[in-house]
């Protein structure tokens, strides 16, 4: 190590323990002088002297900067003991957050200085966001809480140890794909889930329905269908909602395609990026026609991470997967349409993973291609016929008018781009 290098490694120890001192002096800039543990100042020095503990540590070996640590976390300790019973924070953070500096100030002379500078800006970033945290877990209800954990534990202890290879027939089950797959929808649908929960669904129709539609756009339809039956008035505003949430379904299929199965997702963007621009355009053209606030209900989205809604979406996949390799081989390509159309009735997802993970070559391509583009189109379909079914009449004619110009584009785009092809088909 070079005379600057040292100098340059000494000084970012010292800057980030200012950072993260700064972001705690804030934090207690209203106690008297003297009634801080920790501030600017002292944050600073911890850092410092973890960098030259890490410079010492060559010539005097390692157990200078494991007694300095040790020194460190005994004064923390002490010094919060000694404090006045008149103050009330008796949490650990500063202290927790003294003994990460020092060890990110050895970091920053000993090892790697990105990693370390990113380790200070993303631990000020995470003190200084105690209230945005503390306002999130009131607002977590138990079952979510208990929901999240249950798939976590199944996802992270069960999905290393699921065998990667095809059982059953054409070998079209493989339980690590499968569930990997289950845990991808279940992770995009919740962070829609988790944005309504956190921002609000009073506080925006347009805001439910964009975030609703990574949860589920065909709910969300219904819901706002329902909706517009008993609040008179809002049928733009509901109509609006409602296409947001479809053109959402549209961008939520490209994502998928996207981790998936890049290479599919250019032949398909052209169809479903018509599709999107146009029921976007739809959005904003309705938003403006139904401005007038309206008081509605609160709306409830389904909680994507219950373990029963995502072993029923494995099972579908799983179906989805062994039919998609016994259709072709009984029917040929029209099977696979068949099959497109079918389970885009309920779902896209379930059929877009499907095709995705099965296509081999170009041909397969084409045709997987074209049974996603069925599977989307007939989906956008059944949400016209649920808002023509429970909605008001001002609601559906709004919703069929935008969603049905959506369909016509990508009909129209997707017999440019992918050819729909009806002849053998190997996956």
């Amino acid at each position: 190590m070079t005379e600057l290098e040292s100098f340059q490694r000494l000084g970012l120890a010292l800057v980030l323990g200012l950072l993260i001192g700064l972001e705690r002096g804030w934090h207690g800039r209203a106690g008297a002088e003297g009634s801080r543990v920790a501030g600017i100042r002292t944050f600073g020095i911890i850092g410092f002297l973890g960098g030259i503990s890490a410079m010492l540590a060559g010539p005097f070996g390692l157990w200078l900067p494991s007694v300095a640590f040790g020194a460190i976390a005994i004064l923390m300790i002490r010094a919060y003991a000694l404090r006045p019973s008149r103050h009330d924070d008796v949490g650990a953070t500063t202290t927790v957050a003294s003994l990460v500096t020092f060890l990110l100030g050895t970091l920053a002379v000993s090892g790697d200085m990105a990693i370390a500078a990113a380790g200070a800006v993303v631990l000020t970033l995470l003190l200084g966001i105690k209230p945005i945290l503390h306002g999130w877990l009131r607002r977590i209800e138990y079952d979510e809480l208990l929901a999240v954990l249950k798939l976590l534990l199944i996802s992270v202890v069960l999905l290393p140890v699921l065998p990667d290879r095809g059982y059953g027939p054409w070998g079209a089950l493989n339980p690590y794909e499968i569930w990997w797959m289950v845990v991808l929808v279940a992770g995009i649908s919740f962070c829609g889930y988790a944005s309504v929960r956190l921002i609000g669904q009073r506080r925006g129709l347009l805001a439910t329905g964009l975030l609703g539609g990574l949860t589920s756009s065909t709910v969300v339809m219904l819901s706002f269908a329902r909706l517009s039956r008993r609040n008179e008035g809002a049928d733009a505003l509901l109509a609006a909602g409602a296409v947001a949430a479809s053109a959402t379904m549209f961008l939520r299929v490209m994502v998928i395609l996207a981790i998936v199965a890049p290479a599919l997702l250019v032949p398909l963007a052209p169809p479903f990026a018509a599709a999107t621009a146009l029921s976007y355009a739809g959005v904003l053209w309705l938003s403006r026609r139904g401005a007038r606030e309206t008081p509605l209900p609160d709306l409830r989205m389904p909680n994507p991470f219950e373990f029963g809604v995502a072993l029923q979406f494995g099972l579908l996949l799983a179906a989805i997967l062994v039919l998609a390799r016994a259709l072709p081989a009984w029917l040929g390509a029209p099977g696979l349409y068949l099959l497109g159309a079918v389970s885009g009735l309920a779902d896209v997802d379930a059929i877009t993973l499907s095709m995705a993970r099965g296509t081999i070559g170009a041909d397969a391509g084409v045709v997987a291609g074209n049974v996603i583009v069925v599977a989307a189109l007939a989906n956008t379909a059944t949400k016209i016929a649920l808002a023509l079914i429970f909605g008001s009449a001002g609601m559906a004619w709004r919703v069929a008018l935008v969603l049905g110009l959506a369909i016509l584009a990508a009909c129209i785009l997707v017999g440019l781009a992918l050819p729909f092809e009806f002849g053998t088909l190997r996956l």
